[in-house]
This record gives structure tokens, C-alpha cells and sequence, in this order.
């Protein structure tokens, strides 16, 4: 169980989250929006142990966090961050030293390494370009390294923050792909985006954040439907969702649903 309670963080003394009482554990991916300061990247610092709050708690297996050495190596081994910028994370010229890199750390087996490692690469679809260097790899493939990195320690919560950044079309679709597998393996996953088309088709749980406090939080259909709501947070509606009350159709979760139940209708009109 991840979760916080009653969370606050403050740089000096301006408050950055504000009472938060979140819950990860109930679906497999949650997303998080908000406004530029809403305060997502300092609540992943507080999830990860990177920060400590000054109070409440971050919740792991139902007990505040213990921010010991100890208490601090078996969150992250079940809670990893991936970072928007992959240059932070990576520090190794080749794939397969970096990737392994924290499994050597906490004295892994090699035959364990090579195995996870290969696993890994796989399922971020890597092993194309397995063997370049990793200098000469374009943004999108070094985020899949970092992707890469943090699903050895077989975490049971992956952090990504901005996963689409920087992302071209086709990458984001990958990136897509690769959240959807990730979850097909039984893991959480927690997105911080600013990508609101992203978290309304990957997610099944979203918070809405504005300035360290809770907005609104729930189902992302119902939730973005409130263009009101939206408007106060300071973000955009999903397209999919105001083309959909546009037309006065139910909602469709991803492009080929919507445009699978267009073709759809279109041949029962004809017929």
C-alpha cells in the first residue's frame, strides 16, 4: 500500500502541498494533474523518500514511512521514480551496465542480472538498439532505458513523471504501450503529466491538483466531463472528451474506440 495522509511540505515558508490524503493502492495506474506549482513533482520527491514531509505521512504498507537507511532501501526497491529528464538517472555509456547498475548494488546474481536485464529491455521494446551507445540514443529511447532501469528491482509501484515529454507522436504511442504492459504485469503506476489525452486513456483514477491541495478526485470520465472544474484547475478538457459532448455520445476511452463506434454507427444508418 502506498499512500499519504494529511501531507504537508513547505520550501521555507511557503506551503507546496497542503494537507494531501492520497490513495495509490486501489488502481492500477492514478494520475496526477495540475497547473504549473500544483505541487506534483514535490509530491513524487515525498513518495520516493527523496523528501520528508514536515507533516503527515507518507504511507507504505500501511505504516508511516521509515526514513532510516533501511526503511529508505525497501521503499525504493518496491517504489521506483522515473524522472522526466532520463539524463538524470542514466550514468553508464552502455545499456546493459546501466540498467543493472542498482541490482549490483544490493548484490544481485549475475545469472539474476543478466535475466531481469533482458526482461526488461523487452518489455520497453529496447533490444532493437540494445547495443548502441547510450550517448547516441534520441530522448525518447533514453527514457526507455530509464523505464528500464527502475523495472528490474520488480517494483510494485513505478513513478513516472512526464513520461510523454519530448515524445514524438510514434514515441508517445510506444510510451503508451509500455504503461499498458507494465500494468498487464500487475504493477501500479502513478503518472504526473501534463498530458491530459495521456492520463484520460491510461488512467483509472486521476487527482486534480491546485496549489498543494486536492481539487478533485476520482474517475478521469467524470472527473474531466466538469469543464467548470478544468477551467479552475487551469487545464484543458482531454479531446476526446469535448468532442464527445460535442456530439452528445458516451464517452470513449482511446482514438480507436471512438472512431471504431463512429464506423459502427455509420453502417447501421446505411443498412
Amino acid at each position: 500500500m502506498l499512500a499519504t495522509t494529511d501531507l504537508w511540505f513547505r520550501y521555507q515558508d511557503e506551503p507546496v502541498l497542503k494537507g494531501l490524503t492520497l490513495d495509490f493502492s486501489h488502481h492500477s495506474v492514478t494520475g496526477l494533474v495540475g497547473a504549473n506549482g500544483c505541487g506534483k513533482s514535490t509530491l513524487f520527491m515525498n513518495l520516493s523518500g527523496l523528501l520528508r514531509p514536515q507533516k503527515g505521512a507518507v504511507l507504505w504498507q500501511g505504516k508511516p514511512l521509515d526514513y532510516g537507511k533501511r526503511g529508505l532501501l525497501a521503499l525504493r526497491q518496491q517504489v521506483a521514480t522515473v524522472f522526466q529528464d532520463p539524463d538524470q538517472q542514466i550514468f553508464y555509456t552502455d545499456i546493459d551496465s546501466d540498467i543493472a547498475f542498482s541490482l549490483r548494488n544490493l548484490g544481485v546474481a549475475e545469472d539474476e542480472i543478466a535475466r531481469r536485464v533482458d526482461d526488461a529491455l523487452t518489455l520497453v521494446d529496447a533490444q532493437s538498439f540494445r547495443q548502441q551507445p547510450i550517448q547516441c540514443l534520441s530522448h525518447g529511447q533514453k527514457k526507455r532505458v530509464a523505464i528500464a532501469g527502475a523495472l528490474v528491482l520488480q517494483a510494485r509501484y513505478l513513478l513516472l513523471d512526464e513520461p510523454t515529454a519530448g515524445l514524438d507522436p510514434s514515441g508517445r504511442a510506444q510510451m503508451i504501450d509500455i504503461i499498458k504492459r507494465i500494468v498487464d504485469q500487475g504493477n501500479h503506476v502513478v503518472i504526473s503529466s501534463h498530458d491530459i489525452d495521456l492520463i484520460y486513456e491510461v488512467s483509472d483514477a486521476v487527482y486534480v491538483l491546485r496549489r498543494g491541495e486536492v481539487l478533485a478526485h476520482g474517475e478521469p470520465g467524470e472527473v474531466f466531463s466538469r469543464s467548470e472544474l478544468m477551467t479552475q484547475a487551469g487545464l484543458t478538457q482531454p479531446w476526446l472528451v469535448k468532442l464527445h459532448a460535442q456530439l452528445g455520445m458516451p464517452l470513449c476511452k482511446t482514438e480507436d474506440e471512438f472512431f471504431k463506434r463512429m464506423r459502427s454507427n455509420a453502417m447501421k444508418e446505411a443498412s
